[in-house]
């Protein structure tokens, strides 16, 4: 995995894009300490960042290649799980190749296909490339959104980068929002709109999208989506294809150079990968592999049970990692290492995220890169085969716009009151909804209900997964760790949103149709488990430790927060420690004290990145 950055620009001097380009790639050395290297040549600039995974050597970016004519350069993050096929179809249309990198695979597909190549591809990836004669720019994005890329076209020419600090780095970039961004913190937060980059100017290549930057002009078009298509296959039938996607996409995502280990929670979806992982590491003579959990201190002892959370992960843990014979470790975030690092999980977000389930992953993937550099995890598995409590809780399903988000009235609560009139966070929120909504492809003939269900998959596949695949690019690269989500196979993906719902749902068990495919490589125990979340800390020291953070930002005059938080809601939820608003914030973990932190996060974020509101 690795950090990229360009520059498009027909008047500054090649010295100032080269000083240019290589502050913008300096942002994003957390994605890439192993190599640095720019590249400028008239109009274009571009600088990578690597993190070294396959082809120490014969992967070094950009990359540069001459063929009809023409000069191709390349600037790629990302990963393909079917580098070889690819390779071999090439070497049969006559291309040869220097190294066994994926990265040089990329390169040739466009030289060979042109913007059709990504519908070749299949992995992860956030790609560039520049045709020097032509003074032409292709981007694009892998097809669900895994890796990152964002954009701003400026003063006749186009900068994009891996994250949205990198654009932000270049000297005549604002770190400005307008209403549009307010809107979008306040109604949506901490997801956002598909292709909103919040700060003004700043947009996202949307997944499965690509774009040509050439004579001035950016044209972006789809180059994949979910279909609607009748589902003839029948319940064994399904069963097995399930099986055998899921299975294929986990052994594929294990080619690496490099040390590479899998999440395990004791949940379904980690435990299956860890157990084919770890069998297709026994077959392979690879030895046993690398698992890695979280804990948080004293959590047996402050541990609550609640409605999403009914029991703890560990029992669960030691019999995935005894029955695979795998290599455990157990870390253990302590509630100082959960606060401090929030502030730094806003910063590698750019924008204020999930509080501490992103600071605790930071953590938790910064211990886990002192062991490897590569890990598998389980995360896009609830959001296509139904495992939220949304999916099959009629009266989540029947609630107005996003059924993660559910304080709406506490939101409208919170904002200044001066403010009120000009924000509408629900108008905002149900417009957002309703764009998605009217984008899902549906299936001709089919009732209402089944209508609905399916707009409800493609709403958490657009929206849902979409911040939890963020927050998984984020933290684990701020930790120069490459984790991968054999869940988010294309394939996987494309055969799950056709599936009815009774057969995904199939024995009234969330994910029922995924856990039947699971017989045999889960024990029951594991299989047939109640889903639980990620998990949250129940320290007491931590909700005291935010309010703390709180009670500092209350007490000074100049804090931002307070350009759109009313100080007297904000004081009186504070003293509560976040029990006045029983409703989660976002999704089913974001209260109380979360809801405090996350507060404090976008404080911490208007004034680092010192952002003027319009």
């Amino acid at each position: 995995m690795c950090g990229i950055v360009g520059w498009i620009d027909f008047h500054s001097k090649e010295g100032y894009k080269r000083e240019t380009i290589n502050k913008m790639a300096e942002t994003l050395a957390h994605r890439g300490p192993d190599e640095h290297q720019n590249w400028v040549k008239g109009p274009a600039a571009f600088g990578h960042r690597r993190l070294v995974v396959v082809d120490p050597a014969g992967g070094t970016q950009p990359m540069v290649r001459k063929a009809n004519d023409e000069e191709y350069v390349l600037i790629y993050n990302g990963e393909l799980y079917n580098t070889d096929e690819v390779r071999d179809r090439l070497k049969a249309k006559g291309w040869g190749f220097q190294s066994h990198s994926d990265t040089e695979v990329v390169l040739v597909s466009y030289m060979e296909w042109g913007s059709q190549c990504v519908e070749q591809l299949n992995g992860i990836f956030a790609f560039s490339i520049w045709e020097s004669k032509k003074s032409r720019l292709f981007i694009a994005r892998d097809r669900l959104g895994v890796k990152p890329l964002f954009f701003s076209e400026h003063q006749g020419g186009l900068l994009f980068g891996s994250e949205i600090k990198a654009i932000l780095a270049h000297p005549s970039i604002e770190t400005s929002i307008s209403a549009e961004g307010i809107h979008e913190i306040l109604a949506l937060g901490p997801s956002r709109t598909p292709g909103h980059g919040i700060f003004d100017h700043i947009h996202e290549l949307r997944p499965g999208h690509r774009a040509i930057f050439e004579q001035g002009q950016l044209t972006i078009n789809r180059y994949w989506d979910v279909k609607s298509e009748e589902h003839t296959d029948s319940w064994q039938e399904t069963v097995e294809r399930v099986r055998e996607l899921f299975t294929d996409s986990v052994e594929r995502q294990l080619v690496s150079d490099v040390k590479l280990g899998t999440f395990l929670s004791g949940g379904v979806d980690s435990s299956a990968i860890t157990a084919i992982a770890a069998d297709h590491y026994q077959k392979n003579n690879k030895g046993p592999l690398q698992t890695y959990s979280i804990d948080y201190e004293e959590q047996e002892k402050f541990f609550e049970k609640n409605a999403f959370q009914p029991d703890q992960d560990s029992e669960y843990i030691k019999l995935i990692s005894d029955q695979n014979k795998t290599h455990h470790m157990t870390m253990e975030a302590s509630v100082e290492d959960l606060i401090t690092k929030l502030s730094k999980a806003v910063e590698l977000r750019d924008l204020p995220g999930m509080a501490d389930v992103d600071s605790s992953l930071l953590w938790f993937c910064e211990e886990t890169k002192n062991q490897v550099t590569v890990a598998l995890s389980g995360e896009c598995a609830d959001e296509i085969f139904g495992g939220y409590p949304w999916f099959y809780r009629k009266e989540d399903r029947d609630r107005k716009g996003f059924p993660w988000i559910r304080s709406l009235d506490e939101r409208n609560q919170l904002v200044r009151h001066d403010l009120k009139q000009d924000i509408q966070l629900e108008q905002y929120m149900m417009r957002r909804y309703q764009e998605t909504v009217d984008e899902a492809p549906l299936l001709e003939g089919e009732s209402a209900i089944d209508a609905k269900q399916r707009q409800l998959f493609y709403l958490n596949m657009n929206w849902f997964m979409q911040t939890l695949l963020e927050r998984k690019d984020r933290m684990s690269m701020g930790a120069s760790l490459e984790v991968r989500v054999p869940f988010s196979d294309h394939r996987l993906v494309e055969y799950a949103y056709n599936i009815p719902w009774k057969m995904k749902h199939h024995g009234d068990l969330e994910k029922g149709l995924l856990r039947e495919a699971l017989r045999g490589i889960l024990p029951d125990k594991v299989l047939f488990r109640k889903k639980n979340p990620y998990p949250k800390t129940f320290h007491p020291q931590y909700t005291a430790g935010v309010k703390k953070w709180m009670k500092e930002i209350i007490a000074d005059t100049q804090s931002p927060l307070f350009d759109l938080f009313d100080r007297n809601e904000i004081m009186q939820l504070n003293d509560s420690g976040g029990t006045s608003l029983n409703t989660p914030w976002f999704g089913q973990l974001m209260a109380g004290p979360q809801l405090i932190a996350y507060l404090c996060q976008i404080n911490h974020w208007l004034k680092t990145y010192q952002i003027s509101i319009k």
